[in-house]
């Protein structure tokens, strides 16, 4: 919820207009509340029309979740004047982002037309891949929120031999034998064997406590650590296993710390709640000097920033590590701020990012563009090293970024 100056009542389709050229906001609309400016989007995403480009330019559909139904009655918005609902920023700040990119990619001369798609839209997947609008589509971008979204863009990119960019989780959504379907958050295993030699090069010493709840997740977690103890050519770590409920009390983990030692608490379970309790309870208990190895959906999580997560600190893998301070990453800052008197949230870079760097070698290999996903050329803040999985019989799985950065924090802040 956030409040706003008044305007009036917004109308759905009048929004399209202000979408063409593809410069994100007309410069006498810079005044405008932050909230109208994510109004004024929902008329591109209905009419999902090139956003710039040449009838001979590249091609590129984008997909992420904005709800636009759920604010709009046909084009009548429904959800009062002070209202956008949270299920929507994520979505939005994406698609502001592949917005920008756009506006840089244009001013450079590049020739791409842009296709955005609402993943929660009143049209299913199937109807608009039928669409001859999608006709020619050379790469797919996707900001996925649910499993269910992944096969059906998977499989018209293997049936039409394009690749699809999967920014964010789900992360192969149970796609198999798709060599087009690229997981640019790799899947848990890659983090765990990550996680598991971060451990052995920096607390192998310390008291290692593995904490995990029941679910079958769980147990595939679990089972990914067992295994690095197994293959390691190093030396295995030594973890304590403990197995807590939901709903633990702060003893049932401490009695198996150490005072005497540093403790190197290890979570195995992707459930954020389990995860921020079991910080919390050693906040409150800081006479156990402590270390917490958490899971990649720790990333922007806000509940670790509270004072009651203050004096742990915790690290966690991610594909993504946006510098804001870097000169790109300022002035990106800048533009959005100044544009949407807001800070911008990492989906906004990535959107940014996937666009204008697949956007980029795209262009660039327009015949072979999977022999080039990790090329440098267009690196903007990360880092991507794209490899097949290859399975036992010789075919691949799909293809993952095996890329990943160690996030290091103390009560929210960046150590």
């Amino acid at each position: 919820m956030h409040e706003h100056n008044s305007f009036s009542s917004p109308d759905r389709a009048a929004f399209a207009v202000h979408c063409a050229p593809i410069n994100i906001l007309s410069t006498d609309m810079r005044t405008l509340p932050s909230f109208v400016f994510c109004l004024i989007l929902f008329g591109c995403l209905a009419t999902a029309k090139p956003i710039f480009g040449q009838a001979e330019s590249v091609k590129i559909a984008v997909f992420a979740p904005i709800y636009t139904d759920s604010a709009f009655t046909g084009s009548e918005y429904k959800l009062g004047l002070n209202n956008l609902p949270k299920q929507m920023l994520a979505g939005l700040d994406f698609y502001n982002g592949v917005m920008m990119a756009a506006d840089s990619l244009k001013a450079e001369g590049r020739d791409v037309d842009i296709l955005f798609y609402d993943l929660k839209g009143s049209e299913s997947i199937y109807t608009i891949i039928r669409k001859p609008e999608f006709d020619k589509v050379n790469m797919i971008i996707a900001a996925f929120n649910n499993k269910q979204d992944v096969k059906p863009l998977a499989e018209i990119a293997q049936h039409r031999n394009i690749p699809i960019i999967s920014e964010t989780y789900p992360n192969d959504g149970g796609i198999t034998n798709n060599p087009y379907f690229v997981m640019i958050n790799p899947s848990l295993k890659i983090h765990v064997e990550e996680l598991y030699k971060y451990v052995q090069r920096n607390y192998s010493t310390t008291n290692i406590v593995y904490v995990k709840k029941k679910g079958q997740l769980e147990d595939a977690i679990q089972y990914y650590y067992a295994n690095m103890a197994k293959t390691t050519p190093g030396i295995p770590l030594k973890m304590k296993v403990v197995e807590l409920t939901d709903s633990f009390t702060e003893n049932t983990l401490l009695k198996h710390l150490d005072t005497t030692l540093k403790n190197t608490i290890i979570c195995g379970s992707i459930q954020e709640n389990f995860g921020i309790r079991v910080v919390k309870a050693l906040s409150a208990n800081q006479k156990y000097e402590s270390v917490v190895m958490g899971m990649p959906t720790w990333d922007g999580l806000k509940e670790l920033e509270s004072d009651d997560c203050d004096g742990v600190t915790t690290v966690f893998t991610t594909p993504y590590n946006f510098s804001r301070s870097s000169p790109l990453g300022f002035r990106l800052y800048k533009l959005y701020k100044g544009k949407f008197f807001a800070k911008p949230g990492d989906m906004f870079y990535k959107g940014y990012e996937s666009l204008y760097h697949f956007g980029n070698l795209l262009i660039q290999n327009p015949t072979n563009i999977m022999s080039h996903l990790s090329d440098k050329s267009f690196k903007l803040f990360n880092d991507f090293d794209i490899h097949p999985l290859i399975k036992a019989d010789k075919t691949t799985q799909y293809l993952e970024n095996k890329k990943l950065y160690f996030i290091k924090k103390n009560g929210g802040e960046n150590k």
